[in-house]
C-alpha cells in the first residue's frame, strides 16, 4: 500500500446500534476496493473485521477492527466498532483516532438505542457524522419513515443525498439527489432516474439546497431570489458543512448485496473531511503550552496510541495514528507520557488479521508496530528533546465487577500478569483487590464484557479463572457500652502464661473506626504489656461474633487488670484482651452494618417513574434529588451496596439500555433486622462448608 498525503486520507469510524449491518458495510467495501477477493458473512465467522474467536463464536463485533483500503487515489482508513454497549471502550477509542462517523441506521427499524449513543459519542467529540439507512432489502423497509426517523432524533441538519430505487426484493440502486442520476447493481452502472421516483427525489433535492444554502452566505442569496443553484456549488458547500458539522448528509444501501456500496464510497471520497479538512490538533508541551499540529510530514513527530492488544504470535501490537511528522521502521521514538525512549522495529498497516509492511508512516495516517516495551493505550508518540502530549481518549467509568481467582494452583501464579495484560488492552477493564474481603475484584461495562475478557485471558495467556459475586464487605459493631473481663493462665509444668484484662467497649459514630485508650491506675496492668493489649484488642477486631465480619465504630479502653510476677507475659496479655473483646461485642447488643453508596442515575425523562419505583421498592434506596437536563433526569440517591450487584442488568432492561450510572461509597449503616438475619445465616452456612473442607 502506497504513501497518501493527507489530503488523500478518509479516516472513518463505523458506528451503530448493534446488529444493523456495520461489519458487512465495511466488508462490501473492502470488497469493492479489491482489498478482499470474496465477501465474508457475519453469520459465517469469516469477515476482516471479525476474526477473532470471540466475535466468531458470538457472530458479533466485540473489537475494534483496522480496515484500510483505497478508492479513486484515496486511502480509506475503516474502522469497524462493536455495536453492544458491553464493548464502548473499543467505539471510543476509534473515535479518538478519526476525522468522521459513519452511523449505519436499519432501513427498518429506524433510530434505536444504540443509534442514539453513538450519536452522542460523535456529537461530544464535535465530529463530522455521516449516515447510511442500511439493510434496504428487508422487508417492511421505508426510506422515507427512516429518515424522518433520523430527523425527528436529530434535527433538520440531516438530509437525504441519495434516495432509493425500490425497496425490499425489488431495491437495485440509488439517485444522486444533487445530480439526478441513477447508479444500479453491485458496480453502481449509471443511468436515468427512473420517473416513477422523481417527485420524492426533488423533494428529498430541495431540503438539501434549502439546508446547504443556510451554511454558504452566497449560496443563500441566490437560493432566496430563486436562482437555481449549480451542482457542483451545492457540492463544495456540502463538503464545507459536513466538515464543519452542520449538515450530515444520508445515504441508503444494501451491504450484503453490495448495493449503492460504490455510490457511498464515492461519497465518502467527496464528503467526508480529510485531515486537511479540520482545525489542526492541540497538543502540550514540556512547558505546557498548547501547540497546534497541522498534517505536515516534516513537522513535529506527535502521534497518538488509541489502541494495544497482545497477538499471540505478533506479541504486543501498538495501534497509532499519526497528527505531524513521520514515524520509520527500524527507528527510535520517544514516549512523551512514560518519558521513556522506545525502538520501533516494522512498522506495517493492518487489515483485520492480515498486515502489510511499511517503510514509514506519515501524517493523517494511521498503522501499527509490534513489540514496544513502554506504551500503552493513550500514550503519546513524539521525538527525543520535543515532547508532545496529545490528548487521549476518555473512556467510562466500570459499572458491572465481578471476583476472580484461579481455577486450579497451576492459574494461581499466572492470574495477576494476565489480569495485568488484559487491563493494558482495554481501559474500560479495572482491577484491584479489595482489603476489607481479600478478594481480586474485576470490573468492566457489562457482564458479557466480563464474559469475553475471561475467556480471552483462557485462550491467550493460558489462565483459567473462575468468576463469581463479590462479597459485600459487611462490618460489625456494639450499640451499648459495657465492661468485659478476661484472665488468661497456663501452666505447663515449665514456665507459664498469665494475663489479666479489664475491658471498657464503647460505641462511636459511624465512620469513627477504632480507638484504644488505657486508663489503668496503680499499675494492675503493667505498663510494659499496654502494647500487647493493644495488639491482642485490633487482632480481635479482625471477626465479630455475628458472622465473623470485621469490627468497627468502636473504642475500648483497658481500665484494669493483674499480672504475675513470673508468669506475666506480653504473648497471655495479647490472648487476654481477644477474648475478652469477643466477650464486650456479645454483651454489647452487636448489630451488622452494611456500606451505602452514592448513586447517581441518568435516564431519559420517560423512564424516570420506572427507575424511582426500582430505587425505592426493590433497592432500598433514599432518592435525595432529581436534576432536569434536556430530556434527560439525573437521579441522586443513596443505597445498600449488596442492592446494586447486578444494578447495570437491571437498570439496562428498565431503560432499554438508555440509562447510565455510577456510585461511590459514601458511609456504612445498620442493616434491617430480616435481612441482617439472612446475612448471618448465610455467612454461617459459607464457614461450615468451608470447614468440611
Amino acid at each position: 500500500m502506497k504513501e497518501y498525503a493527507p489530503q488523500d486520507i478518509r479516516n472513518i469510524a463505523v458506528i451503530a446500534h448493534g446488529g444493523t449491518g456495520k461489519t458487512a458495510l465495511s466488508e462490501a467495501m473492502l470488497f469493492n476496493t479489491g482489498a478482499i477477493t470474496r465477501l465474508g458473512r457475519v453469520e459465517d465467522g469469516n469477515t476482516s473485521s471479525d476474526y477473532d474467536p470471540d466475535e466468531v463464536k458470538r457472530k458479533s463485533s466485540v473489537n475494534l477492527a483496522l480496515l484500510p483500503c483505497e478508492w479513486n487515489g484515496t486511502k480509506i482508513n475503516l474502522l469497524d466498532t462493536p455495536g453492544y454497549v458491553d464493548f464502548v471502550g473499543e467505539e471510543m477509542a476509534a473515535l479518538r483516532a478519526v476525522d468522521a462517523a459513519v452511523i449505519v441506521v436499519d432501513a427498518q427499524a429506524g433510530v434505536q438505542v444504540g443509534t442514539e449513543s453513538a450519536w452522542q459519542y460523535a456529537e461530544e467529540r464535535g465530529m463530522p457524522r455521516l449516515i447510511i439507512v442500511n439493510r434496504m432489502d428487508r422487508e417492511n423497509t421505508d426510506f422515507a419513515a427512516a429518515l424522518a426517523s433520523v430527523r425527528g432524533m436529530f434535527g433538520n441538519k440531516c438530509v437525504a443525498v441519495h434516495a432509493p430505487i425500490g425497496a425490499q426484493d425489488t431495491f437495485q440502486g440509488i439517485v444522486d439527489v444533487i445530480s439526478g442520476i441513477a447508479r444500479t447493481g453491485e458496480k453502481g452502472t449509471e443511468g436515468a432516474m427512473p420517473e416513477t421516483i422523481a417527485a420524492e427525489v426533488a423533494a428529498y433535492r430541495e431540503q438539501l439546497v434549502e439546508a446547504v444554502a443556510e451554511t454558504d452566505d452566497d449560496l443563500i442569496s441566490k437560493y432566496l431570489e430563486g436562482e437555481e443553484l449549480p451542482p457542483e456549488e451545492i457540492r463544495a458547500a456540502l463538503k464545507k458543512a459536513v466538515a464543519a458539522g452542520r449538515i450530515v448528509p444520508v445515504f441508503c444501501g444494501c451491504a450484503t448485496k453490495n448495493i449503492g456500496v460504490t455510490a457511498f464510497m464515492d461519497a465518502l471520497v467527496e464528503f467526508a473531511p480529510s485531515p486537511l479538512d479540520l482545525p489542526p490538533e492541540q497538543a502540550s508541551s514540556a512547558s505546557g503550552d498548547r501547540v497546534a499540529l497541522v498534517p505536515d510530514a516534516n513537522g513535529p513527530l506527535a502521534a497518538l496510541v488509541f489502541k494495544s492488544t497482545a497477538d499471540p504470535f505478533t506479541g504486543r501490537l501498538t495501534y497509532f495514528r499519526v497528527y505531524s511528522g513521520t514515524i520509520k521502521s527500524d527507528s527510535h521514538i520517544f514516549n512523551a507520557n512514560k518519558k521513556k525512549d522506545e525502538r520501533v522495529g516494522q512498522i506495517f498497516f493492518m487489515r483485520g488479521s492480515h498486515h502489510e509492511n511499511t517503510t514509514q508512516v506519515g501524517p493523517g495516517d494511521i498503522a501499527v508496530v509490534a513489540k514496544l516495551a513502554e506504551t500503552a493505550t493513550g500514550d503519546t508518540l513524539c521525538a527525543q528533546g520535543k515532547p508532545l502530549v496529545l490528548e487521549p481518549a476518555h473512556f467510562p467509568k466500570p459499572s458491572y465487577s465481578v471476583a476472580v481467582g484461579p481455577k486450579t494452583r497451576h492459574d494461581q501464579d499466572k492470574l495477576g500478569p494476565a489480569l495485568q495484560r488484559l487491563i493494558e488492552e482495554d481501559p474500560t477493564l479495572r482491577m484491584h483487590r479489595d482489603p476489607d474481603t481479600s478478594e481480586v475484584i474485576l470490573s468492566g461495562i457489562g457482564e458479557a464484557h466480563l464474559h469475553v475478557a475471561v475467556e480471552r485471558m483462557q485462550r491467550k495467556f493460558g489462565v483459567g479463572v473462575e468468576m463469581r459475586k463479590p462479597k459485600v464487605p459487611y462490618r460489625e459493631t456494639i450499640t451499648i457500652k459495657n465492661k468485659a473481663e478476661y484472665k488468661h493462665k497456663k501452666q505447663t509444668g515449665g514456665a507459664g502464661q498469665y494475663g489479666h484484662v479489664f475491658l471498657e467497649l464503647e460505641p462511636l459514630p459511624r465512620g469513627s473506626g477504632f480507638e484504644f485508650s488505657e486508663k489503668v491506675v496503680g499499675g494492675t496492668v503493667p505498663r510494659e504489656f499496654f502494647p500487647a493489649v493493644e495488639k491482642g484488642v485490633r487482632e480481635a477486631l479482625h471477626e465479630g461474633t455475628l458472622a465473623h465480619y470485621p469490627i468497627t465504630d468502636m473504642r475500648v479502653a483497658l481500665y484494669d487488670g493483674s499480672t504475675h510476677a513470673v508468669d506475666g507475659k506480653a504473648i497471655a496479655f495479647e490472648i487476654a484482651a481477644q477474648q475478652a473483646v469477643k466477650k464486650g461485642m456479645s454483651q454489647g447488643h452487636p448489630v451488622l452494618l452494611e456500606p451505602i453508596v452514592t448513586l447517581r442515575v441518568r435516564v431519559p425523562d420517560g423512564h424516570t417513574g420506572d427507575i424511582l419505583s426500582d430505587l425505592n421498592g426493590n433497592k432500598r434506596a433514599k432518592v435525595h434529588g432529581m436534576i432536569p437536563e434536556s430530556g434527560f433526569t439525573t437521579v441522586e440517591a443513596e443505597a445498600p451496596l449488596a442492592e446494586l450487584q447486578e444494578y447495570a442488568n437491571d437498570m439496562r432492561a428498565l431503560t432499554q439500555g438508555r440509562g447510565s450510572f455510577e456510585f461511590e461509597f459514601s458511609h456504612y449503616e445498620e442493616v434491617p433486622q430480616h435481612i441482617a438475619q439472612k446475612v448471618i445465616e448465610t455467612a454461617q452456612k459459607a464457614r461450615e462448608a468451608a470447614g468440611a473442607h
